[in-house]
Parts: structure tokens; C-alpha cells; sequence
């Protein structure tokens, strides 16, 4: 047989074919006076069983190892850790699929910073007619961003928190108030007077057990540097602010 005759009963492509001659995995037919390959049955056999074997998922080179086993004891072996790997798999795909229906399903909608939570987008929802302030819309964006940049853990207790921050009414018109007074400091400077008070309006919207350590946020860290930079210096001063009142008060 040539090579396009051996792809076909095989069902390959002679670019596979060759593949597999460069890997070593099926052997180099003899060849005729005018250079051409000379397909036996052996290699339609032994390219059937390459090809059974990809269709399983074996990777080539689990596929060297077994056609390298006469006895075909490690067949049984690689196999096995393949139906193992599969299971983790499909564990993993009904786990994402399931986030996925809560996250469409989750009540108000997908929000904008989406997707977080189902948690999460349960309690943006319930500041979603706060969007129009600069400063609710960048928290929002910083509270998803570390949602997804914490251990598992520690999202939970963020979720938590800004659950007990957010989670009633009062709550969400003090937050509203909050965020109207930084948004006032846009373009002040760092001593204007109204830092105080917006400071103090911040610190109030923060419920005692959250960030217990407060104090150590007030330090000087990557992290903060970037989110004071992305603030207005009064913005900025009055974060910095509440963060003393917080390390003060507990």
C-alpha cells in the first residue's frame, strides 16, 4: 500500500502518518526502487491501534509506552489513570456548569463586573441603583477583583463582610451617602476640610468584625499604593482616614 492508501483504510491523514514516523511511533516501511513507501498490513494494524488509542485521550507519548509493552500489561495501567483523570474531569465540568446556572439564574441579573459570585451578585444587585456614583462603581470593581484574587477561604469571609456591610437597606442608604461624599473630593486636595467628614461616614458603613486588622491596611504595600494612585489625593486621604478610625475604634 502507499501512504495515502494506508490513511484511508485507516482513516488519518498522510500528514499523520508521517507525524507519527517523525515520532517513532509507527516504523518506516521498506521502500520501492523509485523511493516510494511500501505499506504491510503490520503497520495498518499497528496505525489502527495508534488511532483507537488517541480516541481514548492518550497523549503520544502514552501511546509510545504502550506499544512499547508486549504484554500489554501497562495498557490496563495507562488506561486506568486515564478513566481516573476523565472522572476528575466530568467532576469538574458539572461543578462549573453548575456556577454557570447560578450565575444566569442569580436573582437581578449578571452584573457588569461579572462573573463573581452568586453570593456576590446577589448583594451588587441590591447597590445597583447606586451606579451612577464613581465611587460605588470603582468599590464594586475592587471587591470583585479581590474575590477572585484570594484563597478560597478568605473570599468566603470577604463575601461575608461585605454581605454584613451591605446587607439591609439602612445599610446600602449609609454606603449611598458615603460614597456622595468621596465623589464630592474628586478634585479637592488632600486638606480640605470635607475629608473628615467623608471619612468618618466611610468608617460608619464599616460593621465591627470587619477587617479586624485594620490597621495593618493603613501600611505601605503595592497593593494600596496602586488604589490610592487610582484616587483622587483627597479620595485617597479620606480612605486612609478611615482606616486609622478603624484601627482605632477596635
Amino acid at each position: 500500500m502507499r501512504i495515502g492508501e494506508l490513511a484511508a483504510v485507516v482513516g488519518v491523514t498522510t500528514r499523520t502518518v508521517r507525524h507519527y514516523h517523525q515520532l517513532g511511533l509507527l516504523p518506516e516501511p521498506v521502500r520501492r526502487a523509485n523511493g516510494y513507501r511500501e505499506y504491510g498490513l503490520r503497520h495498518a494494524v499497528v496505525l489502527a491501534r495508534i488511532r483507537r488509542l488517541t480516541e481514548l485521550g492518550l497523549g503520544l507519548a502514552e501511546v509510545r509506552d504502550v506499544l512499547a509493552d508486549e504484554a500489554g500489561k501497562d495498557l490496563v495501567e495507562v488506561l486506568t489513570e486515564l478513566d481516573e483523570d476523565l472522572a476528575r474531569q466530568e467532576e469538574a465540568l458539572r461543578g462549573r456548569r453548575a456556577r454557570l446556572r447560578s450565575l444566569l439564574e442569580a436573582e437581578g441579573g449578571m452584573p457588569v463586573e461579572g462573573p463573581v459570585s452568586p453570593e456576590l451578585a446577589a448583594l451588587f444587585a441590591g447597590t445597583a441603583h447606586l451606579s451612577d456614583s464613581p465611587m460605588a462603581v470603582k468599590d464594586r470593581e475592587i471587591i470583585a477583583f479581590l474575590e477572585t484574587a484570594m484563597p478560597a477561604g478568605d473570599r468566603e469571609r470577604l463575601v461575608s463582610s461585605v454581605g454584613e456591610a451591605l446587607g439591609s437597606p439602612g445599610a446600602v442608604a449609609r454606603a449611598g451617602e458615603a460614597y456622595a461624599l468621596l465623589d464630592a473630593l474628586a478634585g479637592a486636595e488632600p486638606d480640605d476640610p470635607r475629608v473628615g467628614e467623608a471619612a468618618r461616614a466611610l468608617a460608619a458603613c464599616i460593621p465591627p468584625g470587619v477587617f479586624p486588622g485594620a490597621g495593618e491596611l493603613d501600611r505601605d504595600d503595592s497593593f494600596l499604593r496602586a488604589f490610592y494612585e487610582d484616587l483622587a489625593p483627597a479620595q485617597a486621604e479620606a480612605v486612609r482616614r478611615t482606616l486609622r478610625i478603624l484601627a482605632e475604634e477596635r
